[in-house]
């Protein structure tokens, strides 16, 4: 309800800068053609990734990582990592956030584990791990159509390195921090099977297993190239004409994000109004201009600023125009992704985090949040700048 009153706000200032000339109808036209694909895929992918929910995959995985876990904490702390790697990746960060967070949880209490580790994990590497691909983050998307439309293929050849970088800096942090509790054991035996969204889903063989494979041909269709609404679109109706067999009554206009839809058209709206009457002029003196590790370093710094400031998507908005080549957008995605670790505003995944765990009883300190965040992120974002910069654009188009 506050992100649509949010939303709300914003669409009736940026309709204000329209309708008094500040913003021209010109450019709005063009943020429209620009932008409505990629909130046709947002809708379509948010679809896409509750019905599989609805459907037990996520707690399925879950159970199946607790036994392969085999009773290590350190085994399944790292199970769980790479599942919200791969969750964040091809799925998206928000994904991540509100999906898997009830699952993590779910594990480590009833492994007998402390959460706040595998909670931090999650978190973290919803932000940080989501440079890889366009699906994993709406800026990269956003960057996606900046570069020219390239390829997943071509974008994830520009960002692996700064990605990798971005994955492996957290964790670290997380393995040492955390490494007396990560170093318990649990006992398979005793461990209760993690309770589903729905326990119906979990019954239903046919809808997990049908929801199961229309995710795997999914996957490989968001990197083939073609535009991203249109596997995840039919994917969508596929899943919701399964669902309309099995159980109709799980299809209600409640599984389309309103509030986020709001929050995101309000939001582009005012950021393209300020950037017309020149905030960004005024970014570029802290971005810096060449290409070189500092001035990439620069750019990358001040997405991060920015993000934990404002928001990272207002702040790779801004900071856009800054770009110019491939590196440096990567480097400013650097920034809005993986460094958005310092304030809860700062990500919208990591409010919506916030908010599962609140409803599973599980306290985190904003204060303690950010103390992390502030020795996690500028490593983080070093580390990823400096593998940047180390191995170029990977050979994408300028």
């Amino acid at each position: 309800m506050r992100l649509a009153i949010i939303g709300l706000v914003l669409l009736v200032a940026g309709g204000a800068a329209v309708a008094t000339g500040v913003l021209p109808w010109q450019e709005v036209a063009v943020l429209v053609d620009r932008v409505a694909p990629i909130l046709g895929f947002v809708v379509a992918m948010t679809v896409v990734t509750e019905l599989v929910s609805e459907a037990g995959a996520f707690q399925w995985i879950a159970r199946r990582l607790r036994s392969w876990g085999r009773g290590s904490g350190v085994l399944l702390w790292l199970l769980l990592a790479l599942f919200a790697v791969l969750s964040t990746v091809f799925l998206s960060l928000d994904t991540t956030a509100v999906l898997l967070t009830p699952v993590v949880v779910t594990v480590a209490r009833q492994a007998g584990l402390p959460v706040l580790p595998f909670a931090l994990t999650t978190v973290w590497l919803a932000n940080t791990a989501s440079l890889l691909l366009p699906v994993s983050n709406l800026t990269n998307l956003l960057a996606q159509h900046n570069l020219g439309g390239i390829s997943p293929i071509q974008f994830a050849q520009l960002m692996w390195a700064p990605s990798l970088a971005a994955i492996v800096v957290p964790l670290a942090f997380i393995a040492l921090v955390f490494r007396r509790e990560l170093r318990k054991t649990y006992a398979l035996d005793s461990a209760r099977p993690a309770p589903a969204a729905s326990t119906k889903a979990a019954a239903d063989k046919v809808l997990l297993a049908a929801s199961t494979v229309v995710l795997v041909l999914l996957l490989p269709a968001l990197v083939s190239g073609v535009a991203l609404w249109i596997p995840a679109t039919g994917a969508a109706v596929v899943l919701a004409a399964i669902f309309a067999i099995r159980r109709p009554k799980v299809l209600t206009v409640t599984l389309i994000p309103w509030s986020l839809l709001l929050f995101t058209c309000g939001l582009f709206l005012v950021v393209e109004a300020a950037q017309y009457v020149g905030a960004s002029v005024l970014l570029g003196r802290m971005a810096g201009q060449g290409s070189g590790f500092v001035e990439l370093l620069r750019l990358a710094m001040t997405g991060a600023l920015g993000s934990n400031v404002v928001n990272n998507l207002p702040a790779y908005l801004l900071a856009e125009p800054l770009a110019g080549s491939p590196q440096r957008m990567a480097a400013l995605l650097v920034g809005v992704n993986a460094g958005p670790l310092i304030t809860p505003w700062a990500s919208l995944a990591t409010l919506l985090w916030h908010d599962r765990l609140v409803r599973m009883n599980v306290l985190i300190t904003w204060k303690g949040y950010a103390v992390s965040g502030l020795i996690v992120a500028p490593l983080t974002i070093v580390a990823a700048v400096a593998l940047l910069a180390a191995f170029g654009p990977g050979g994408v188009p300028g």
